[in-house]
């Protein structure tokens, strides 16, 4: 059975879905004023794993994954004055370059995609019903904002105390709050900003509130799983629990599921350190399959650490699963296989990827000494069965394995001067044929010498 921890109870629980024939997942997606970059890739990879395994499970179509879009807020308002360009043509241009991103990443297309504009009227009604039930208040002028202490448990996801919280809290000079912790659930407009009408006046809502009326609207008042990245924990998702409880009456979500963070060389990511790197940047320079791999060698939660050394090190070992595919006529998947087992338990022990991709490589040791035997397909066969569970080894093994190659040489120059290497070795050459193959190597061309001839790939 699927184990999942459980970041509310603190614990791993045994996954029981509300309805098995209609499993549901909400994600917090991304604020759409830049470029998405390491830590999105993060989000992006761990939950697409997640949705793949529920699929598995349960039959993709009983499975209901939700991952929204912010396309207002105060960062998008401040890039589009910034540019001297509309706040629909920004977003619209960083959904595009989101879409990108993700299809390069191999992340399968969620069910739904809601965005917060258009979901303006949900979010009014929700908003209406929290100050009707004595959760939310109205000040003069126009904001609305949430009453913490109207909700008993607020601090439940995140373990924080009120006490603590109030302390720490500041209050800007503008704002009408009744208590520091209380927090805007509807803006009131400001001078060239976008806005829309509502019974508190021309505004726009918060931040929190848009998850919340979405999740709820799309997936209903209870559902199965919200995930997110830790940074979300507090105060998102905590005041999207007090927003949805309190509107709903009803309990929120049964599985909170958070990332670890990610780390550029063992240092915070920052722009401000200088190590603030894009989805595309890093793709400029690896596969996305060597990246979706990388993420993958850390349980979800725990820490990321990006480097190049551990992107090499990623490429490395995907390169060993690919080379052991090469040249390997594909037969039927052994589901039966003791590392299918492995793969499977791995995976059903709250996505424990690094203990499945321990089986991968059992499976292609297997493979490389089953070379030319009867089980040689099926091997290969169940190898691209498991992979396909994390997105991986979707290439074909030739193309991964010479892809990418820059500089003068093509494919048809390389498998020239391979000619030319086996003309010199037929020749007794033995001086022109290291040449060649030297001359090769500084290109970041690796030949590889085997009885069915000279194959290669890049280093």
């Amino acid at each position: 059975m699927l184990q999942i921890h459980d970041s509310l109870s603190k614990q791993k629980r045994e996954f029981r879905p509300i309805d098995p024939n209609n499993v549901r997942m909400y994600v917090c997606g991304m604020t759409v004023y830049d470029y998405c970059h390491l830590g999105h890739a993060r989000v992006l990879v761990v939950f697409d794993v997640v949705y793949r395994s529920l699929c598995r499970i349960y039959g993709k179509d009983k499975v209901s994954y939700i991952r929204n879009i912010t396309d207002i807020d105060d960062k998008i308002i401040q890039r589009a004055n910034d540019n001297g360009e509309g706040i629909d043509d920004l977003t619209a241009r960083f959904i595009a370059a989101m879409h990108e991103d993700a299809a390069r990443l191999g992340i399968l297309p969620p069910n739904g995609e809601p965005r917060a504009t258009h979901n303006i009227q949900q979010i009014l009604q929700m908003i209406q019903v929290l100050i009707d039930k004595g959760h939310a208040y109205a000040v003069a002028n126009g904001d609305v904002y949430y009453d913490v202490s109207s909700f008993e448990g607020y601090g439940k996801l995140s373990g924080k105390q009120l006490d603590d919280l109030r302390a720490g809290a500041r209050v800007d000079v503008d704002e009408a709050k009744q208590d520091p912790l209380d927090f805007v659930l509807w803006k009131a407009a400001k001078p060239d900003e976008p806005s829309w009408d509502s019974p508190w006046g021309q505004g726009r809502p918060g931040w929190h509130i848009e998850c919340s009326a979405m999740s709820t609207c799309c997936l209903g008042n209870h559902f199965d799983i919200h995930g997110g990245g830790l940074d979300l924990q507090f105060p998102h998702h905590e005041n999207e629990i007090a927003q949805s409880e309190g509107a709903t009456g009803e309990s929120f979500v049964n599985y909170w599921m958070h990332n670890g963070f990610v780390r550029v060389d063992d240092e915070k990511m920052s722009k401000s350190l200088g190590n603030f790197f894009t989805i595309r940047e890093v793709l400029e320079r690896y596969d996305p399959e060597v990246v979706r791999y990388f993420i993958l060698t850390s349980h979800y939660r725990s820490p990321l650490n990006y480097s190049d050394k551990h992107l090499d090190n990623a490429k490395a070992a995907l390169t060993t699963l690919y080379t052991a595919l090469r040249g390997c006529q594909t037969g039927e998947a052994d589901k039966d296989h003791p590392q299918v087992s492995r793969f499977l338990a791995a995976m059903d022990d709250d996505f424990n990827t690094p203990e499945a991709l321990a089986a991968l490589f059992e499976l292609a040791r297997e493979l490389n000494k089953a070379r030319g035997s009867q089980n040689e397909g099926d091997l290969a066969a169940t190898l691209l069965y498991l992979g396909a569970m994390l997105g991986l080894l979707s290439q074909d093994a030739e193309t991964f394995l010479q892809g990418g190659s820059e500089g003068e040489l093509d494919a048809d120059g390389i498998n020239d001067l391979i000619q030319k290497r086996l003309d010199a070795r037929k020749n007794k050459d033995w001086a022109e044929a290291d040449r060649i193959r030297d001359d090769l190597a500084a290109k970041g061309i690796v030949l590889e010498d085997g009885p069915s001839g000279t194959t290669w790939r890049k280093e």
